[in-house]
Order: C-alpha cells, then sequence, then structure tokens
C-alpha cells in the first residue's frame, strides 16, 4: 500500500511536536529517576506518597484481623453482599481516559462514577469469592496492588490476590492517572496521587459495604441476545478468520448477555451482575465531562428502578453491568462515514477519499452523543431488566478461585505435538496510532498499516532508538511504531508480568482477561476453556469473560486478525500468539479448579510496584474569586420560571473542582432542591450523579474560574418552586504557607416549575 506522505509544512509541525514531547520526556526522566525506583511488591513499604504498601498476602497467609462474619449455617444456597461506593477522582485538570487524545481534559461531570461489589461465600462460611466492576477505564495494575494490600490490612487472608476481581467498564470519559508504566503515564499527562488515592478508596469501601451486608440468599443465571445496539468496528479483520469458524455464528459481535439476579431467601432483590460486550464510547472523544457512558447509564436506569425514593448512588440494590470481549464492538450503530461527505468508510483501511483517515468517524444513533449514549444504555437496561424478571435457572455448588502472575513476554504456547511458538515483549503497531472509527487519530496514518514509514521510524530511532531485530521479528507481519517492551525510562513504558486468574461459583467460570478481546478471540477462548473444564470432570460450565481486569495490556486478536494489522491487532502488545498463550494459561488454571490442585501451582513472579512516577503536568495554583465576588457567588441567575423540558443554568463564582476530590465536605458539586410546604424546608431532588443535571467548570486565568450548573427538567419532575445549591472547594496559598483546602457553598434564586 501507499505510504504515509506529509506538506512540508505538516512535517515540520510533526517534527517539533514530536521533539517538544522528547525533551519534556527527558527532563521529566531527569527529575523523577532515581536510582532503585523499581521494588518488588512483596518488599516495598513507603512509595514516596501517601500510600504505604506492605506484603501481599497468599492464599495461606494467617489471619491477621477477624472481620465481623454472620453465624455461617448450612442451607441451599449462598450469602451474598452487595455495595456500592463513588470512585469518581478528579473532574477537571485531567486526561480522560481511553482515546489518548491530547486536550481532551476534564472540565466538569455528567454522572458520578461508581465501583460496584458482590461477594459470594460458600454456606458454611468456607470459602468465598469477590467481583468488583467498576466505572474506569480499565484496571491498572497499581489500582490492583493498591486495594489488595488495603483489604490484607482489614481482613487478613480473606481477600486475596485469586479471590478478588477488579474489572473496569471501560468507559472512556473516566479520568486517567492512575497507572505505574510509562506509556500510559505519558497518555494520562501525569500520575495523580489525588485521583488515584480516591479510586482505591472507593474501591475498597464497596467491598467493604458489601462485606457488612452478607446475607443468607440465591443466584439464578440467565442469558439472552440484545439486538439493535452493537456492529463490528473491523469488520475486514473479522473476515480473516475461517469460514468454517464464522459459519458457526450469526453474527460478527456476540450480542448474548449473561445475568445473574441475586435474591434474599425471601425472595427480596439485592442486586444484579450482567456482563456484555460492548464498547462505552457512545460519548466520543468531544467530550470533557466525565461519565460512565452507555452501560453506566444502564446501571442507573436498573438502580433508580429498584432503588425509588433515593437519589442516584444511593439505596440498597446494586446493579453491575460489567465488560466482556468488547475489543472490536461498537456501539455507533450507524458505521462510520466520512465526515466531510457523508459517505461510507467502511473498509479495511477506514480512510476517505478526501480528507484520509482523520475524516472517517463512526455515529451513533441519537442527535448528538449524550442522546445516543441514553438511546443505547436503556435499550440495555429494558433486556437486562427482562432477563432478571424471567431468571429462574438457580445456580449451585462451590466457590473457588486460582490466579497466577505470568510474564506474558517469555510464555512458550504448544500449538501441537510438534510445534511451539513464544509470545514477544510488548510494541506497538503502525495502526495504533491511527485511532479507530469511535476515536480517529490526527495523524495521517491508516488502520491496516503493515509497512513502517521512513518518516515516523527516523524519528523514532533517533529519540528512543531502534528497536531490536528480535522484537521486529517476533512481531511480525506488525510494522513497529514504539517498541515499548525495550523501553525501560524512567519506568517500564508497559508491563511484563500479567494476571491470569479465574473464579467460579458452581458451573459459572468468571475468567478475568488483562485486556480487551475481540469478538472472536472471546469465542475461541471461552470454548477452549470450556473444553478444559469438561475434560478435567466440569461439564457444561459456563464461560463468561470479564474484560478489561487487574492490569491493562491492550488488545487481543485472533492469530488471523493480527494479520491485518487494523487498530485492534497493532494494539496486541504480546505478538501474533497472545489469544494461544491466555488460552493456555486459563486452561491451566481451569485444570487446576476442576481436579482440585490449585494449591500446588505456584503463585509466579511478583509484579513490581514503582516509587516515583511523573507527576501532573498541570500544576496545583491557588483559586480566587474576581475582586468584589466571593466564591459561590451567583454570577448568571436563574429565570423565575421554567416549564418541564426547559433547561435552568445557573453560573457560580467557581474554584477547581479537583480540589474537591481531596476534601470530602460535601459529596455532590451540586444539588436541585424543591420546596416542600408540608415541612416547611428544601428537599433534594437531583444531584450531580443524575443523569438530568450537568456540571461545567470553566478554568481563566490565574486562578479565576466559574462554575456552570444545568438541570435538565425531565417530563417526571414535580411542578413547585426550586433553586441550585452549588458545592465546591477552593485552595488558599498564602506566601510560605501549605496550602489550605477550604469548602464553601452558593444558592441560586428560587424559581418556579410550571406546566408547558
Amino acid at each position: 500500500m501507499a505510504k504515509c506522505t506529509f506538506s512540508t509544512l505538516e512535517a515540520l509541525l510533526i517534527f517539533l511536536l514530536v521533539m517538544m514531547t522528547a525533551i519534556t520526556v527527558s527532563l521529566l526522566t531527569l527529575l523523577f529517576v532515581t536510582s532503585g525506583t523499581i521494588e518488588n511488591h512483596k518488599d516495598s513499604e513507603n512509595h514516596g506518597f501517601s500510600t504505604t504498601q506492605g506484603p501481599m498476602v497468599t492464599q495461606t497467609s494467617p489471619m491477621t484481623h477477624t472481620p465481623e462474619s454472620p453465624p455461617f449455617q448450612n442451607f441451599s444456597g449462598y450469602y451474598i453482599g452487595v455495595g456500592r461506593a463513588d470512585c469518581t477522582g478528579q473532574v477537571s485538570d485531567i486526561n480522560l481516559m481511553g482515546y489518548s487524545k491530547s486536550g481532551q481534559n476534564a472540565r466538569g461531570l455528567l454522572t458520578r462514577l461508581y465501583s460496584r461489589a458482590f461477594i459470594v461465600v460458600e454456606p458454611d462460611g468456607s470459602n468465598r469469592m469477590a467481583f468488583v466492576t467498576i466505572e474506569l477505564g480499565m484496571i491498572s495494575q497499581r489500582l490492583r496492588l493498591e486495594v489488595l494490600n488495603r483489604l490484607q490490612r482489614k481482613y487478613g487472608s480473606l481477600y486475596r490476590r485469586d479471590n478478588v476481581i477488579l474489572s473496569g467498564t471501560h468507559t472512556h470519559s473516566g479520568p486517567a492517572g492512575f497507572f505505574q508504566y510509562t506509556i500510559f503515564v505519558l497518555a494520562s499527562e501525569g500520575f495523580s496521587n489525588r485521583t488515584f488515592q480516591y479510586m482505591v478508596s472507593g474501591i475498597v469501601k464497596s467491598i467493604e459495604i458489601a462485606h457488612k451486608n452478607i446475607k443468607p440468599g440465591k443466584i439464578f443465571i440467565n442469558k439472552g441476545n440484545i439486538d439493535g445496539v452493537q456492529i463490528n468496528r473491523s469488520p475486514s479483520s473479522y473476515l480473516q478468520n475461517p469460514q468454517s469458524e464464522r459459519a458457526r455464528y450469526s453474527s460478527n459481535t456476540d450480542k448474548e448477555m449473561v445475568l445473574l439476579k441475586m435474591v434474599d431467601l425471601k425472595g427480596a432483590d439485592l442486586g444484579l451482575i450482567s456482563w456484555f460486550a460492548i464498547h462505552p464510547v457512545s460519548m466520543n472523544n468531544s467530550n470533557h465531562l466525565v461519565n460512565s457512558d452507555n452501560m453506566g447509564y444502564a446501571a442507573y436506569l436498573f438502580e433508580q428502578e429498584k432503588n425509588r425514593g433515593h437519589l442516584p448512588g444511593q439505596g440498597p440494590f446494586v446493579a453491575g453491568f460489567a465488560s466482556s470481549n468488547l475489543g472490536d464492538v461498537s456501539p455507533n450503530i450507524l458505521g462510520p462515514h466520512c465526515i466531510n461527505t457523508g459517505e461510507s468508510c467502511d473498509n479495511a483501511h477506514s480512510t476517505c477519499p478526501v480528507g484520509g483517515p482523520s475524516m472517517c468517524e463512526a455515529r451513533g444513533p441519537g442527535q448528538d452523543m449524550l442522546e445516543s449514549t441514553q438511546m443505547i444504555g436503556r435499550t440495555i437496561y429494558r433486556r437486562a431488566k427482562e432477563l432478571y424478571d424471567s431468571a429462574s435457572q438457580e445456580i449451585t455448588g462451590p466457590v473457588a478461585a486460582a490466579h497466577q502472575w505470568v510474564n506474558m513476554t517469555d510464555v512458550t504456547v504448544q500449538l501441537n505435538a510438534t510445534h511451539t511458538v513464544k509470545t514477544c515483549k510488548p510494541a506497538l503497531g503502525y495502526s495504533f496510532a491511527a485511532g479507530t472509527i469511535d476515536g480517529v487519530s490526527g495523524l495521517n496514518i491508516t488502520q491496516g498499516t503493515t509497512e513502517g514509514d521512513p518518516f515516523w521510524d527516523t524519528i523514532r530511532d533517533k529519540l528512543l532508538g531502534k528497536p531490536s531485530e528480535e522484537i521486529i521479528e517476533c512481531h511480525k507481519p506488525k510494522p513497529i511504531l514504539l517498541h515499548t517492551g525495550e523501553l525501560t525510562k524512567p519506568h517500564p513504558w508497559h508491563p511484563d508480568i500479567v494476571d491470569v486468574q479465574i473464579a467460579t461459583l458452581g458451573s459459572l467460570a468468571i475468567t478475568a482477561i488483562p485486556g480487551e478481546f475481540t469478538t472472536m478471540a472471546g469465542r475461541r477462548f471461552r470454548e477452549r476453556v470450556k473444553e478444559e473444564f469438561a475434560s478435567s470432570g466440569m461439564k457444561d460450565m459456563t464461560i463468561v469473560i470479564a474484560g478489561l481486569s487487574n492490569v491493562y495490556t491492550h488488545y487481543i486478536t485472533t492469530y488471523e486478525e493480527y494479520q491485518a494489522q487494523r487498530y485492534e491487532a497493532a494494539s496486541t502488545i504480546y505478538g501474533p500468539h497472545s489469544l494461544s498463550a491466555y488460552i493456555q494459561l486459563f486452561g491451566t488454571l481451569a485444570k487446576a479448579i476442576a481436579t482440585d490442585t490449585v494449591a500446588n501451582m505456584s503463585s509466579g513472579p511478583e509484579p513490581p510496584f514503582f516509587k516515583q512516577l511523573i507527576i501532573p503536568f498541570i500544576p496545583n495554583i491557588a483559586d480566587r474569586p474576581p475582586i468584589g465576588k466571593s466564591f459561590g457567588e451567583v454570577l448568571q441567575p436563574a429565570k423565575p420560571e421554567y416549564g418541564v423540558g426547559e433547561v435552568v443554568e445557573v453560573t457560580f463564582v467557581g474554584a477547581n473542582p479537583k480540589n474537591s476530590a481531596e476534601n470530602e465536605t460535601h459529596e455532590t458539586f451540586l444539588t436541585v432542591e424543591r420546596y416542600e410546604d408540608t415541612i416547611a424546608d428544601w428537599q433534594i431532588m437531583y444531584n450531580d450523579a443524575s443523569w438530568e443535571t450537568r456540571f461545567y467548570w470553566h478554568k481563566g486565568l490565574l486562578g479565576l474560574s466559574n462554575a456552570t450548573i444545568e438541570w435538565h427538567i425531565p417530563a417526571t419532575a414535580q411542578l413547585g418552586k426550586y433553586r441550585i445549591r452549588y458545592f465546591g472547594h477552593n485552595r488558599k496559598q498564602d506566601l510560605l504557607q501549605p496550602a489550605v483546602i477550604l469548602a464553601f457553598e452558593g444558592t441560586s434564586s428560587a424559581f418556579k416549575v410550571v406546566a408547558t
């Protein structure tokens, strides 16, 4: 295929951009890299910030604390606990994680992000597992290690690396900044300890709530297809798979949702977990509001229905909508079109005749991205409700778990009796830089690129050094753009040590996948793992894929899809045999569970925990109000009266919202309150977790900022007198004094909502 070409001006601008980035990285390396910054997790005590890290607990570690436990007894069912906690983190001055788009920083909040935990314990209390689905882009290794450490300090060996699964929903509208490997730290524009600590605390809190809520109950499983919410965004890659294999399936995406219904022994609702393959990218890369996207909206609708009378994020029922093999699955069902001409650009290279690949984008079914998010999420919710209401097949049987750490750069895979292959050191191909039809990059690189480009190769070689022949050969036919497995400054750019983990609940096996399987990769994986269970005596197992779990390693395609080198294949960092390696590794775990030999397995090489990380590129500065004004003062008031369907908009003197992630004086940035005559007081009707509200932060110069709150009045709103309140925290910094975070609030004038 033709190589990428650039004008002289384009080449000069790109060269200057790359040089500036390289200089920045070099300076940061000098500033923040010290000798001995990498240490094994088991030896670490203090990591240069407010986290302390103790020894990792293994399955046989002694209990150091006896938690509150129910009086275990034998009965038909399980002890079940559900919990939910906020894990939003920063909503300003931080990159959004997923699109890797420079400048896509958070500027406010559409909905809060939640961690939802589900604990299942055998009736006699002997074995348990915890599954946690978290509204983040993915789980970072650092996040998991710190969560496990905090659980160990509180519960001893009760919750461990083998029986706790952390799975990200993969919303692309959550904050970044919680990673330790260099490529993700650079994409995050630094490591944010503020956000990291908030996320860890929220995840742990959700598990603590679930632990306290454990009660006897039953679990029912149901399955069903969801139509009209997804397309395959790399259909030409899918067609690379054998026709005989494709003929076994009616679609090039997995349409089936697997759902667990959890109730107490009286039949009262406790919660649900569902797994479904869809990318939460209905909100596109022009969005700047933190939110949980389509799967989060489905969870929101289900919880609002079950927790009537409670505000969003509150109430006892917990609905977890978890990710699965979503690697090549898009919710932008109108497909890719050239945004400048309107014609289709659905081809192997996702490019347009005029404007090239940057003009090729897919669209959702709504008039805008917010409407598309709600339409897709509502369809998923409605089908989940049908499956929940009709669930009747009870799950019974033992709870078991198996886990290993594996060096994914050096796995030997036995293809057959005579042939073996190996995985590779991590590397990203050219098409990684092209982006996808859900979020194209601004570079003139097309998907399906199978040859390197002299321009980019020269830039890479000068700044980062040449990739070795070994890594080039191992990754073929991938043309290597970044040989991340050979880059170690300021820290390794990609993980070598990866978690593989299975937890079983009777006839259900939850496989924790540290990345994004494509559709066919997931199908092969489930089939082979099921066969391994069956051959070892556990027949008719249901295998679910919990994607983006425990550590993030980008994508995993089939060997055939890898040859096409679209975005997903270029992002398969351990080479063409990654899927075969995972099938082999998880097969070993399945056999160990089925034959009750988990205790004989080695734990594997422990992952590192890095002491010092690059600090955020955006510094903390003091907030200040305009002269003559105070924080929280109204700048743009509400009108006296609004009709249902209109938008109330109030602007206040603001402060940087990231201050509020450090200080939990207020749990919301806003409330919409209605005056109740019966109690002669104001009652909160909506908060910042409500999809009817928007919180926008407008950053000015030298610490000045405004906050605009919108309330989109729904048809269900009660008529009457309302007001809007704003809650914030300002950073006060006096000369030569430590910074102080101070809470403030503001209140709008009252206004009426009347019938239209």
